[in-house]
């Protein structure tokens, strides 16, 4: 029996040991290909839009995954994706990495991993003054927008828990809704409800911005689960832009000096593990 049950442990290790090598590294396999497919949102600016002069997706993220590509020695290729898509296509190999405004959480963890954290941000709700609402609590019982498959809604439903919500596949759909009449409220990421408003235009006058943050929102890169080179290599071009201060050039390119945003903004410092 002992010699009989040899020969079939040796095959069964040597299938193993094939089974080992067939998972390549995921970073071996961008280097191979010679670029890396970077999934972004392509509508939330200033992270990732597209510039309508040149008609290129550009933004802060966008800079963010040049500097990765660029480290690694491939080139960028950006694909558009639906917030709702993010990481499915990141799961399912369709993109290599994630500069789609993601929120780094928990319940996340489970799905993904994160670089450093790249932005720290909140959301805010903007409104029309004529509604007469004042601030977040409200909102109860009003209908308010917000993009589909993201944090806002669940973090307004936690919010004001008798809110009344819409969705839409992007942001921009739900604040153009906002300005149509369709609600009272449109929910987004602080960055985000700030250049909106700043789009209305003398319209303006007509709205404003609740003082009130419905939640606190670290944003990071998304990496596909168990591949820690990829993850490595991420990590060290974000401290080098920090290191360097081109991470700060970065932010005032894109947010601007002046900003009125709340919270420590821009930093590649606070490492994923600390969520």
């Amino acid at each position: 029996m002992r010699n009989r049950l040899r020969p079939l442990l040796a095959a069964f290790f040597a299938a193993a040991a094939l089974v080992s090598t067939a998972h390549a590294d995921q970073l071996d396999d961008i280097r191979k290909k010679g670029e890396i497919v970077i999934g972004v949102l392509g509508t939330d600016e200033p992270n990732s839009f597209v510039d309508p002069a040149s008609r290129e997706i550009v933004g802060y993220e966008v800079d963010i995954a040049k500097a990765i590509a660029k480290k690694i020695g491939v080139k960028p290729v950006f694909k558009q994706l639906a917030v709702a898509a993010r990481i499915p296509e990141l799961q399912q190999g369709r993109v290599d990495v994630l500069a789609a405004s993601l929120t780094h959480n928990k319940e996340r963890e489970s799905q993904v991993d994160f670089s450093l954290t790249t932005f720290v941000t909140g959301q805010k709700v903007l409104v029309k003054k004529s509604s007469g609402i004042t601030d977040v609590p409200q909102l109860a019982g009003k209908k308010v927008l917000t993009v589909k498959g993201g944090t806002q809604e669940p973090n307004i439903r936690k919010a004001v828990p008798n809110v009344d919500v819409v969705t839409f596949e992007t942001t921009q759909q739900a604040f153009l809704a906002l300005q149509q009449g369709k609600g009272v409220g449109y929910v987004n990421d602080e960055a985000s409800v700030v250049n909106d408003f700043a789009k209305l235009g003398p319209a303006k006058k007509d709205y404003t911005i609740l003082p009130t943050n419905i939640s606190t929102e670290p944003l990071a890169l998304g990496l596909r689960k168990g591949e820690p080179a990829l993850k490595a290599v991420v990590d060290s071009t974000l401290r080098e832009l920090e290191s360097s201060g081109e991470a700060n050039k970065l932010f005032i390119k894109w947010y601007g000096p002046a900003t009125k945003l709340q919270f420590d903004k821009r930093s590649f410092k606070i490492d994923s593990d600390k969520i």
